[in-house]
């Protein structure tokens, strides 16, 4: 029952509104088959695959609003999921920030699903863990890798005429190689909406590559060096950028709690802060990163260009902080792209005199929100550069970096590809600040 179409996520929605005795009722369903494989020390050592539905009623009276969910769709679970939703929301205290439910809406319908994906089965994953685990112990090293795959839809409605739904795939990979003794680690990691793009091999490759030319790292003085940043070291889970865009909130700003935030009140709105070769936008119709449609609240998610060369051009508003201040609300959107070149990551080395590539970065923390100052590791595979060519590796550094300072600090921008749902290019970046060595590979 995991994967609904519209007509069967509908049906079940319009009964659960016809339960309602509240002012105001939405109803989300969300359902996912998600599978997935882990390998550690070239051996499998789990695998398994979810299968489920959830539904999630909010009720409301005046700007009370209470929510209760559950997860079997017969009638008599559904009313009682609804009853239990209006006896919280007369229980709850009034909301200060109440906004009436959304009415009907207008949204784009991006290619966000891919039938190739929503059909892996067990044995692809476990020919993609077995590739991946023959080539590495064919090479001496150990590899530790986690693939997962998944098909969603999810649905919404209300009693104001808001009606959305949307299903998506998504395959996600990661690895990290080892070298025997320790000293060597390389890392890769891709995702696609599309497993026909997916190659174990290709990435497990890149990783390996990577741990055995990291064996023996040799030590550099902490400092300020030029610095070529892969994509995972920017857009992954751990990557300075993702930071910067989950940053431009409007109402932190207008607060005074952000970056963005103007001396006297206001934000930095149309202000130039970054090299004027920084674009990023979001876009849920780009074929490569294709993204949700519309958030929690029903409200459409929609193109939308954050910095514009070098410019912040927009924010994020949430529909009450957007009704305060007079401007429109903003989805959070699903992606975020950013405008690069064309240049690879050799390309980029090739036309480095002396820097560090780093592979990539983690356990990343704030040090200061008004300036946007990180700090955190590099890891699995960093290297020395002189004369354009990778010449040995270096022991990992702790880092200090702003990436609004980061952004300002630009020398060339790569080719973009795809990372955690995301487009985004290699940065080499010039005074990257590096505080004290580590010795964790």
């Amino acid at each position: 029952m995991a994967i609904l179409s519209k007509d069967e996520a509908q049906a079940i929605l319009k009964k659960v509104l016809g339960f309602s005795k509240a002012d105001e009722c939405q109803a989300n369903l969300s359902g996912r088959t998600t599978g997935n494989v882990r390998y550690a020390r070239n051996s499998v050592s789990t695998a398994g695959a979810t299968d489920n539905v959830s539904l999630a009623v909010e009720a409301r009276f005046g700007k009370r609003s209470g929510v209760a969910t559950c997860n079997e769709f017969d009638d008599a679970t559904l009313k009682r999921c609804v009853q239990r939703a209006e006896e919280i929301a007369r229980l709850a205290p009034e909301d200060a920030e109440y906004m009436p439910l959304l009415g009907p809406q207008q949204y784009l319908t991006p290619k966000a699903y891919a039938a190739s994906t929503a059909a892996i089965s067990p044995d692809f994953r476990a020919q993609a863990a077995g590739d991946s685990i023959a080539l590495c112990t064919a090479k001496n090293l150990t590899a530790a890798g986690y693939l997962e795959d998944g098909a969603y839809f999810q649905a919404l409605r209300n009693n104001k005429g808001l009606e959305a739904y949307q299903q998506s795939t998504n395959v996600d990979f990661s690895i990290t190689v080892r070298t025997p003794d320790g000293t060597g680690s390389g890392y890769a990691t891709a995702d696609y909406t599309d497993a026909a793009k997916f190659n174990a091999k290709n990435l497990t490759q890149l990783a390996a590559d990577k741990a055995a030319g990291s064996r023996n790292a040799r030590a550099l003085e902490p400092g300020k060096y030029t610095v070529i940043l892969e994509p995972a070291a920017l857009a992954s889970d751990e990557g300075l950028l993702n930071n910067l865009m989950y940053s431009l909130g409007a109402r932190e700003a207008d607060e005074g709690r952000s970056f963005l935030s103007k001396k006297g009140g206001g934000n930095k709105v149309g202000e130039k802060l970054f090299d004027e070769r920084i674009t990023i936008y979001s876009d849920p119709l780009n074929a490569e990163v294709p993204s949700g449609v519309f958030d929690g609240e029903g409200l459409p998610v929609k193109r939308m260009t954050w910095i514009d060369k070098g410019k912040v051009s927009n924010l994020y508003y949430s529909r009450y902080w957007g009704q305060k201040s007079g401007k429109p609300a903003t989805a959070f959107p699903g992606n975020w792209i950013m405008e690069g070149g064309t240049q690879s990551v050799q390309d980029l080395i090739k036309g480095t005199a002396k820097g560090i590539l780093v592979t990539r970065l983690w356990y990343i923390r704030d040090v200061d929100p008004q300036t946007l100052l990180y700090t955190g590791l590099t890891r699995d595979g960093t290297f020395y550069i002189e004369n354009g060519q990778i010449k040995f590796p270096i022991k990992n550094f702790r880092f200090n970096e702003s990436p609004v300072i980061m952004l300002n600090n630009v020398e060339a921008i790569g080719r973009p590809v795809r990372i955690g749902g995301n487009l985004v290019p290699p940065l080499k970046i010039r005074d990257f600040t590096f505080t004290s060595l580590s010795d964790a590979v």
